[in-house]
């Protein structure tokens, strides 16, 4: 899918000059690329924002127009506003349909996880992949399949079907999710086991007491018998 945007020169650059073209409606944006001197620009913040919002995101694939000038790009290096979310300056990156390009792309789960129902989490360790591919063939997104997993098993990189057109160049040996034990569970369980331990500690220390317990009680029972050997001793 490919968005059709109008952009425009813009000679000055500067904080100044910027502030001026957002009050304006506008975002300065910069077009490079394919050996290009870089281009100063500006395009509607609304157009750009329905270009940013298709089903594709940040890889839709614009047909950018300034002037008389076409140019197909992607949107890179996208800045928005911390507080308002609002648009604050893009690189548009030059491409071709016959290069191949690196793009990211994320990643969307599917099936439900044996592991989940057992009471397990699925715990994210990446949200989007790298991959090389032809513009026209840039995935929308990677679906990962949860179907298999039970509790402390991993989907990795390498467990990934191979998609047509498309290299994953982020490493095979990467964890994309795991399906682990909930953290409440596991201090409970730790907690369970404790228990165990100090109730087992406790049983194996009262025979002892016992014991301990025959042996002073014995001990009184040699002293008479000790006096009355020394008594008749004296008497012979």
């Amino acid at each position: 899918m490919e968005f059709k945007l109008e952009a425009e020169k813009r000679d000055g650059t500067g904080k100044g000059v910027a502030r001026k073209l957002r009050a304006q409606g506008q975002v300065p944006a910069v077009l490079y690329g394919h050996g290009m001197a870089p281009v100063s620009v500006s395009v509607d913040a609304k157009e750009l924002g329905h270009a940013l919002h298709t089903e594709a995101g940040a890889n839709v694939l614009v047909d950018l127009h300034v002037g008389s000038d076409k140019h197909l790009v992607l949107a890179r290096e996208i800045q928005r506003n911390h507080l308002r979310g609002e648009l604050v300056h893009v690189d548009f990156l030059a491409i071709r349909r016959d290069e191949k390009i690196t793009v990211q792309v994320p990643i969307t789960v599917e099936g439900e996880s044996p592991g989940v129902k057992q009471g397990g989490v699925v715990e994210h360790h990446l949200w989007e992949l790298s991959a090389e591919c032809l513009p026209a063939d840039v995935p929308q997104s990677i679906a990962v399949d949860l179907s298999n997993l039970e509790i402390g098993d991993s989907f990795r990189v390498g467990d990934l079907p191979t998609l047509q057109g498309v290299t994953i160049t982020t490493p095979e040996e990467e964890t994309i999710l795991s399906v682990v034990t909930p953290q409440v569970l596991e201090v409970e369980e730790a907690a369970a086991e404790g228990e165990e331990a100090v109730a087992e500690g406790e049983e194996g220390a009262a025979p002892a007491a016992e014991g301990e317990g025959g042996g002073e009680a014995a001990a009184p029972s040699e002293t008479p018998a000790e006096s009355s050997g020394e008594g008749g001793g004296g008497e012979g």
